[in-house]
């Protein structure tokens, strides 16, 4: 693995290696000395050629571990894109130029007695994160629009929020390199004038990130010990922090008693719900970029309210500072400007890209938010205040009613507002300290967890018309081999504006997961619709087990495919079991005979409880064998034999015993059936063995004398044929999961067990617009093959992937 890496990226193994060893001699690790700092650091006093000197130290641990993240994941893909030697010319140039572009407004900022780039003057700086900044960012020349887009905002962000709210020398080093890793990738690797227009989904994510940017800024400087930044001081609009001991005593030394009393009470709070209240509306923000992320039209709202109070808050704050008879004009704009720029950039992206976000909640749910919350309000309150009557010795100085009331709203308020309301009692006991300080954390939990409950949930839409409407479609215009599945319950159907195609989808964790193929002639036209209604509605969507055609259609528009399972198809015109590759099918035709077994078709819903009784007991039997549930999605199981036109062929002997089952689920063309689909497989345990292969053989027999032109064995999941192809890296990571997965569901000796039938193979892909989703998508996948999956059984699964796995090894000729 190591070598594989090393001969992938040679020169970032390279550096990272000099890299760790300079700070581990140097003792820089653990943080880089004044000394080192000064002999090696870059600042305004430094000798030119410590620039260089400065790419090979960090300033702490932190930075160490950062800068090796950023490395490692860029260096082998510069590498890999423009070689080693190009792609160490482009991080020293970003790294030169953007120390020296630093170095630059640095000086004009001191010249111009800007506080905060004054404070920098004389400082030094080491990281080869400035080039490391410049070499992501030059590299977004060469990625795809939508990684460009993506990168970009979240590396300029990452760096600006450092540089305005942390604002150390070594942070605006590293945007001066971003902005040269720009300025180099726009004149020497721009490959191409291609321009592509942003996608609903795309815009949605990059107003998120600038809201969730706005909340982590102030945050990054609360978390800082010696926050320099220029908008520093915002981070107490956002997160407010508690006052230090030290703050207190100065303050309670002076002759302002009241803020005293109130830093007194602040400091009083204790460590967590301090935290988690001075969080709050640096919280809600993030929750609010979920919500922008997903479409939601509240989420919009508010950010906009939001911004729009933080930009007044500034506002009148400048208004209040230019009083002062010795306010400086210039130091009120470079101090209260700059900062209210963020609030004001946000409001105008907002307005700007309002009609993104149309996506509302159902009035019920609206409607129940809000009844939840009023509730907890009130709930709340009354235990606050019934109960702080009760425990009122615990208060200084002891409350009534009256007070206990008044009081009630600054239990809902962060402890660094509290200065901005009156105070009049503290707590001291355990009850009275709980009521006091964790009334107003449960409350915003509560409603933070709402507002996140809100972005995520998705509400049906389908109802029974719909649903016969698509059942209608399939038995007209037919489809592939899984159409009939469009039918089962759990799907929700999209149809194209004439109503001649419909897409049958579920939605699993905001993927909007589609069963087989559209159904109906415009494809291409249903799946370019299908993909715009989940961009308005906030999912993902992805094709699920389409085939060929499909994903041929859906590359037109840019997006990905990977081969997910393998259809196998046995054509009935010419079919008979004569030869020797058909010896397995009638050795169990001859045997069946012989046992007295026999095959018969019914029909699930009518067929006698005698029958119907030992199909549940053999399906239970199979279920309690794997110790996990059944898996739905495309495989049926009890409920969808009772589908219509569902038919079950069964192995029955003459004692009416039934060792065997199979389910054949009917595919159309033109109005007709054309074929059928196996689906629903279970054997008696110690029931006739061949049983399988008896049904099976028995069913092409009897459906080719009655026209059928062929019939489907179904899909084998994470299976496929061998066609020589040599694999990409997402295609063997499907490999490898039917590896660890066949010791418990047996996927592939599954399709080895169907090539008795002599089938043809044809590929069933999955089509998705975005990789970066498929992480979501896998999960999507697993929940919705195993939607009741709870953690003993997910343990158990777990557990037996390994023992088998295990056994396999050990013993490589043992098969199951």
């Amino acid at each position: 693995m190591i070598g594989r890496l090393f001969r992938a990226a040679p020169l970032t193994c390279t550096f990272l290696i000099v890299f760790w060893t300079a700070g581990a001699l140097s003792g820089a690790i653990g943080g880089a000395s004044d000394e080192l700092l000064t002999q090696t650091g870059f600042g305004t006093g430094s000798p030119w050629w410590t620039v260089l000197t400065s790419a090979l130290w960090s300033m702490d641990l932190l930075g160490y571990i950062a800068t090796t993240v950023l490395l490692a994941v860029t260096g082998p893909l510069a590498e890999r894109e423009f070689g080693a030697l190009r792609t160490a010319a482009i991080f020293l140039a970003t790294h030169v130029l953007g120390s020296f572009l630093g170095l630059c407004l640095v000086l004009v900022g001191g010249d111009l007695h800007w506080g905060w780039l004054e404070s920098l003057v004389g400082e030094s700086a080491a990281g080869p994160s400035i080039g490391g900044v410049g070499l992501t960012l030059a590299l977004t020349f060469r990625m795809p629009p939508l990684w460009r887009r993506r990168v970009r905002l979240m590396m300029i962000l990452s760096v600006l929020v450092l540089t305005l709210y942390s604002g150390w020398l070594e942070d605006l080093l590293r945007l001066s390199g971003g902005v040269a890793g720009l300025v180099v990738g726009a004149l020497f690797l721009k490959s191409g004038p291609v321009h592509k227009a942003r996608s609903l989904q795309e815009t949605r994510v990059l107003v998120a990130l600038l809201l969730a940017a706005s909340a982590l800024g102030p945050v990054v400087s609360m978390m800082s010990p010696y926050p320099n930044g220029p908008l520093w001081w915002f981070a107490d609009v956002v997160a407010v922090a508690q006052p230090s001991q030290d703050d207190v005593y100065a303050m309670c030394s002076s002759d302002a008693v009241e803020l005293c009393r109130t830093m007194v009470v602040q400091l009083s709070y204790g460590r967590f719900p301090a935290l988690v209240m001075s969080l709050l509306p640096a919280l809600l923000l993030l929750v609010l970029a979920e919500g922008l992320r997903r479409g939601r039209r509240f989420a919009w709202r508010a950010a906009l309210v939001f911004n729009v109070a933080f930009a007044a808050f500034i506002g009148s704050y400048v208004v209040y500072v230019a009083q002062f008879p010795d306010a400086s004009v210039l130091e009120l704009a470079v101090s209260f400007g700059v900062p209210m720029l963020a609030p004001l950039a946000i409001i105008v992206v907002l307005l700007l890209t309002r009609k993104h976000f149309d996506v509302r909640l159902p009035r019920h749910a609206v409607v129940r938010f809000w009844r939840f919350t009023a509730i907890s309000v009130a709930l709340l309150s009354a235990l606050y205040i019934f109960g702080g009557y009760l425990v009122r010795d615990q208060f200084t100085p002891e409350p009534g009613f009256g007070a206990l009331l008044a009081d009630l709203p600054t239990r809902f308020l962060p402890p660094g507002y509290l200065d901005l309301v009156p105070l009049r009692f503290s707590a001291e006991g355990l009850a009275g300290t709980l009521l006091f300080e964790y009334t107003g954390v449960v409350f915003w939990l509560i409603v933070l967890a709402g507002l996140l409950m809100a972005s995520w949930r998705t509400w049906p839409s389908s109802c029974e018309k719909e649903a016969a409407h698509a059942r209608e479609l399939m038995r007209r215009h037919g489809g592939s081999s899984l159409s009939y599945m469009t039918t089962w319950r759990g799907n929700q159907y999209w149809f194209t504006p004439d109503g001649e195609t419909a897409i049958a989808y579920r939605v699993v964790a905001t993927i909007a997961l589609t069963v087989g193929d559209p159904i109906g002639p415009a494809r291409l036209d249903a799946v370019r619709g299908f993909a715009e209604f989940c961009a308005r509605n906030g999912w993902t969507p992805c094709l699920y087990s389409v085939g060929a055609e499909t994903r041929a259609a859906v590359e037109e528009l840019g997006w990905s495919a990977v081969q997910v399972a393998e259809d196998t198809m046995i054509e009935l015109d010419e079919l008979s079991f004569t030869g020797k590759k058909w010896q397995d099918v009638r050795t169990a035709l001859n045997k069946a005979t012989k046992a007295g077994i026999t095959a018969e078709w019914c029909t699930y819903a009518d067929a006698p409880y005698a029958i119907t009784d030992q199909i549940r007991s053999i399906s239970a039997e199979w279920v309690a064998d794997k110790g996990l549930p059944e898996m739905g999605f495309t495989l049926g199981g009890l409920e969808e034999l009772t589908g219509d036109g569902v038919r079950c062929l069964l192995a029955v002997d003459g004692d009416r015993t039934v060792h065997g089952i199979t389910s054949w689920l009917p595919v159309y063309a033109d109005g007709e059936i054309v074929g059928w689909t196996l689906d629903f497989m279970r054997r008696r345990s110690h029931g006739f063995r061949g049983s399988m292969e008896f049904l099976i053989a028995s069913a092409a027999q009897q459906l080719q004398a009655e026209g059928a032109r062929f019939l489907s064995l179904s899909g084998a999941p994470l299976a496929r044929l061998d066609r020589g192809e040599r694999p990409r890296a997402l295609q063997r990571v499907l490999d490898f999961t039917g590896q660890v997965l066949e010791p418990v569901y047996g996927f592939r000796s599954l399709f080895a067990f169907k090539a008795k039938f002599q089938p043809t193979y044809q590929p069933m892909f999955m089509a998705y617009p975005d990789s970066a989703a498929l992480p979501r998508i896998a999960n999507a996948v697993s929940r919705a093959y195993l939607p009741h999956l709870n953690a003993r059984q997910g343990l158990r699964l777990a557990t037996k992937m390994i023992i088998r796995t295990r056994e396999r090894v050990t013993t490589p000729g043992r098969t199951r």
